[in-house]
């Protein structure tokens, strides 16, 4: 059975995401420092240590096909994201794993970033469902997914443990193939505010 999804690049004004590899490891590890994410409790950034190995561990997942952000302006990868959890038989997958340096931040990348793989994801993959998921107490990641337009789906409580062993809370969300006209309509309006 071949990989679902196939890699792919996909493109637009401010950023390209292009498959990982080791190749983007240097561009991440200067991306991990700013803002020093790494240090976030309720996130698995990985800092400059782990950084070759999380690359591997991201590329050979079965079910994940993981991007490097590049920062058109810079030609630098400044964060990472991924397709991961991903069902063929179900056509649903989970955008996840996502991070960007601290200096991006805010900026025309994430909402770019989720268009581009929402569309992929819905348009060229024909998926039923897409899901976001997050440490209930990441409150700035819970924020930047409902502003893409998902709907919270409940709390999967204890869900798992953590590096520093507490036990996560997961909040889960969807966007659903009749939905996505709806939220591509409002992804497509916020980018003109970058314009």
């Amino acid at each position: 059975m071949s990989q679902w999804p196939e890699p792919v690049t996909l493109e637009g004004q401010y950023v390209r995401l292009e498959p990982l590899t080791q190749d983007h490891h240097d561009d991440l590890v200067k991306a991990t420092g700013d803002g020093e994410l790494h240090k976030l409790w309720y996130t698995t950034v990985p800092d400059a240590d782990g950084m070759s190995a999380e690359i591997d561990r991201r590329i050979a997942q079965a079910n994940m096909l993981a991007f490097a952000i590049i920062e058109r302006a810079s030609g630098r990868a400044v964060g990472m994201t991924t397709y991961m959890n991903c069902a063929q038989k179900d056509k649903r997958l989970e955008i996840g794993s996502t991070w960007y340096r601290k200096a991006v931040q805010r900026s025309p990348l994430n909402t770019e970033c989720k268009r581009l793989m929402l569309s992929h994801a819905f348009d060229a993959l024909g998926c039923n469902c897409v899901e976001f998921r997050t440490h209930v107490m990441n409150v700035q990641s819970r924020r930047a997914i409902e502003r893409l337009g998902a709907k919270l789906d409940g709390v999967l409580r204890s869900h798992m443990v953590m590096r520093n062993g507490t036990v996560r809370d997961t909040a889960a969300y969807s966007i659903i193939a009749s939905e996505w006209p709806m939220v591509r309509a409002h992804l497509d309006y916020k980018m003109q505010s970058y314009e």
